[in-house]
């Protein structure tokens, strides 16, 4: 299986690494939908891309979701990229945080996953979550976060298990802290509660990675062009990181 002829649909295709994945793919020859709440951010990616379109979707809730897929039709490939992140003391984290970063980060997750494997169904296909390095390992001041995102690896573990024997790959990818628009908003959230500068911000978060740098969004849809290849055929139930060794 090689992307060229195929069909891909991305959520969070907007912004940030699903913008790139979109666009990898895209690149590779296939026919690519990008989902996400606005359509102005979703337009301008699919801009100039005649292999991209763009449909706008909630996917934390369940009949848009089955709207998104029904209107996309029989899909060979699924990217579950949709997510958020905020941060606050555990002690202080209300319940109301706590179940929107499961609704967008797991929840979400599930509901793209099961719609995404019925579009699959009787074709050959991959299904990839962007998880993260949260879903490895614990992170101080994002707990809710890392619990959706290790619920995350453990649904791709399972589901991987059932369709082994289907023609489905199913995997999620684990970056470190991405060099896009998210990481941006926890550098400002940093710079509002501690006090910190930007520069210092960045260089914390920089540290977490032994290359000392931000994970580039392009090494993010790399791997995914390579998840989607016939040279991955046997790789189904991996958390891959991309962290410079963090994890």
């Amino acid at each position: 299986m090689s992307v060229s002829g195929k069909k891909a649909l991305v959520t969070g295709g907007g912004s940030g690494v699903g913008a790139v994945i979109a666009r990898a793919l895209a690149e590779a020859g296939a026919e690519v939908i990008i989902c996400g709440r606005r359509q102005g951010p979703l337009d301008q990616v699919a801009e100039g891309h005649a292999g991209i379109s763009a449909m706008t979707a909630d996917i934390t809730v369940e009949a848009e979701v089955k709207a998104l897929f029904a209107a996309a039709g029989p899909l060979d490939i699924v990217i579950a990229n949709a997510g958020a992140s905020e941060s606050a003391p555990f002690a202080a984290t209300t319940l109301e945080s706590f179940n929107a970063m499961v609704a967008v980060n797991l929840t979400g997750t599930f509901l793209t996953m099961r719609e995404g494997l019925t579009a699959m169904k009787g074709r050959e296909g991959r299904l990839i979550a962007i998880a993260s390095t949260a879903g490895l390992k614990g992170y101080a001041y994002v707990a809710p976060y890392a619990a959706a995102k290790h619920g995350v690896v453990g649904m791709v573990k399972s589901v991987a298990l059932e369709y082994a024997r289907k023609g489905i790959t199913v995997n999620a990818i684990c970056p470190g802290f991405l060099d896009t628009e998210m990481t941006e908003r926890s550098i400002a959230r940093i710079v509002e509660t501690t006090g910190r500068s930007a520069e210092e911000a960045r260089a914390a978060l920089e540290a977490t990675n032994p290359m000392k740098r931000l994970v580039p969004p392009e090494d993010v849809a790399g791997a995914v062009l390579w998840l989607c290849s016939d040279q991955a055929a046997m790789v189904t139930g991996q958390a891959i990181s991309i962290s410079g060794g963090e994890a």
